[in-house]
């Protein structure tokens, strides 16, 4: 038996009840240095140790992240909310990358400096589905910032984490 879908609209608002990780996720290679800010990131498993990332295909990030296949996944705090923003806006690439500090992770993308946790990883598997393109990321590296306090994302508002 099928079942019919829920509404977009309904989707969407069940998703604002199911809080998650605040990331700003970055590439950069032959395609040029890209970024967006996504909340759909989770782990797979961890032998390899393998996050998913779901990326909009008709985003302005989507084409980098597709030919470059390395990315990394900077899980941020409170200090980089306004960051998450501009990477979750329509601010031109470059413009994105000039207000923050950002070092280099070994796959040659940009790590965000003072990033609860980076993950560096190479995409070795993707999936559409829908609108979007869905990532499997085998993580090659990891910076940790195990002090700082995250940003969880829950009924459409940044909320602060502490251990």
């Amino acid at each position: 038996m099928r079942h019919s879908h829920v509404s977009q609209t309904a989707f969407r608002d069940g998703m604002a009840c199911l809080a998650g990780a605040v990331n700003i996720v970055t590439t950069d290679g032959d395609a040029g240095r890209s970024g967006f800010t996504a909340s759909a990131v989770c782990s797979v498993t961890d032998t390899p140790p393998t996050l998913l990332v779901c990326l909009n295909r008709s985003s302005s990030a989507a084409p980098a992240f597709l030919e470059n296949d390395v990315l990394c996944v900077n899980t941020v705090g409170p200090v980089h909310q306004d960051l998450a923003m501009l990477f979750g806006g329509k601010t031109p690439m470059q413009a994105r990358f000039e207000t923050a500090a950002w070092g280099r992770a070994v796959t040659g993308a940009p790590v965000l400096e003072q990033a609860v946790v980076s993950f560096d990883c190479l995409i070795t598997h993707s999936h559409a589905v829908g609108t979007h393109e869905v990532l499997f990321c085998e993580v090659v590296g990891i910076v940790q910032d195990a002090g700082a306090p995250a940003s969880a994302y829950f009924g459409r508002r940044f909320h602060e984490l502490r251990a």
